[in-house]
C-alpha cells in the first residue's frame, strides 16, 4: 500500500482532482481518499510510487509520502474555498 497525506485537499473538489489523476497512472489500483484526515492510499499491483505522487502533484497538490502509523494531525487553518474563521 502506498500512502500520501495532502494537506491542501480540502473540499470533495480536491477529491474528485486527485481521483481523476490517480486513474490516470493506473485505472485498476484502489484508491481511498480520506479527505478528513488529508490522506490518500493506493493498491496497486503495477504503478510507481514516484508515478503516482507526480500525478497528484501534476493535479495541483503537495503529496507527501507517508508510512502507516505516522500520519500527523493536518493544519486545517486554510482552505483551497478561501481561509476558514
Amino acid at each position: 500500500m502506498i500512502a500520501f497525506e495532502v494537506n491542501d485537499m480540502t473540499c470533495g473538489h480536491c477529491v474528485s482532482t486527485i481521483t481523476k489523476a490517480l486513474k490516470s497512472v493506473d485505472n485498476h489500483a484502489r484508491f481511498t481518499i480520506d479527505q478528513t484526515k488529508r490522506l490518500v492510499t493506493i493498491e496497486s499491483a503495477d504503478a510507481d510510487p514516484k508515478a503516482l505522487q507526480d500525478a497528484i502533484e501534476d493535479a495541483g497538490y503537495t503529496p507527501t509520502r507517508v508510512e502507516e502509523g505516522t500520519i500527523e494531525a493536518p493544519d486545517r487553518t486554510k482552505s483551497c474555498c478561501g481561509d476558514r474563521q
